[in-house]
């Protein structure tokens, strides 16, 4: 049976004067666009999760993707994934990395990250969320900034460097794609499915990548060198080189990638390294 929710402003935060709400004060941020539940309620919380519970077992949902997220407060996802147990849980919590006087993004962006990993913690830890430190900073490194690529500790910069474990890689979503809200470099796109399909985390595949622009078969020859050498979230990422136009890296001493230009590789490719795809300023090899 359908549930159907007959809320009233009670229901609604009291800092929402647009929708008139008689709640408790919002926890999270405002958004005009619709009313800012009252998620300190205990019938919201109760409605909310029968409602997803209801999605699970009759409409044959398996995991969420919590929007907007900053708009309510951790705690509350983790009542929400833990009253209703989804296989896999991920939450989008948009915030644009630091930028300096030429626009260009910070080489430091530590501070990014650690509000994703902050949020997830705050939340129990039993969610994921978009890594978007990996995602900004890699539009910005593929266009000849390929340094950007390895943090002071030698590690990605990203949420990947620090808690793989709990990061969703993407390339661009419905927001930074179709929206035009910080693209990725249309030239470049392959080369960042080359990294996130190669690297720790979760990867995700953007549909209008896969199927509008026609790079199914090379990204599908991507997600097949993952899998067969067992490449997973928590995978060991040692970087080999990264400078402006060279990024190398070493994962699980299973696969060398090679994004960039740069064709002199001097001795950072062993001689049991063998060529597994290749294309535009990129390859991947599987070592024997």
């Amino acid at each position: 049976m359908l549930i159907r929710h007959n809320w009233d402003v009670s229901y609604i935060c009291s800092t929402d004067v647009q929708f008139k709400g008689t709640g408790n004060p919002d926890t999270g941020e405002d958004w005009k666009g619709a009313p800012d539940i009252d998620h300190t309620n205990p019938k919201v919380q109760q409605e909310l999760s029968d409602w997803m519970n209801w999605l699970k077992t009759e409409v044959g949902f398996v995991g969420w993707r919590l929007d907007m997220v900053v708009g309510y407060a951790p705690r509350f996802t983790k009542i929400y994934v833990e009253k209703t147990s989804p296989d896999f849980a991920v939450g989008e919590l948009y915030r644009g990395v630091e930028l300096g006087s030429d626009g260009k993004p910070l080489a430091n962006q530590d501070a990014h990250r650690e509000t994703l990993v902050n949020w997830v913690n705050d939340a129990g830890g039993v969610v994921t969320t978009f890594d978007f430190t990996t995602k900004m900073i890699l539009g910005a490194a593929v266009e000849g900034e390929l340094w950007r690529m390895k943090d002071a500790n030698g590690k990605p910069p990203g949420m990947i460097g620090i808690m793989p474990s709990n990061a969703v890689t993407f390339v661009d979503n419905h927001d930074t794609g179709s929206q035009k809200l910080w693209p990725f470099p249309s030239d470049k796109v392959m080369l960042g499915y080359v990294y996130i399909l190669t690297h720790p985390g979760h990867p995700t595949i953007f549909y209008d990548h896969y199927i509008e622009w026609g790079l199914m078969e090379p990204i599908k020859k991507l997600i097949a060198i993952r899998k067969r050498n067992g490449i997973t979230a928590t995978s060991s990422v040692n970087i080999l080189a990264a400078e402006g136009d060279l990024y190398m890296a070493k994962i699980d001493d299973k696969i060398i990638v090679k994004i960039g230009p740069k064709l002199d590789l001097g001795n950072l490719l062993p001689s049991n390294a063998v060529v597994a795809t290749d294309g535009q300023d990129y390859a991947v090899w599987e070592i024997k």
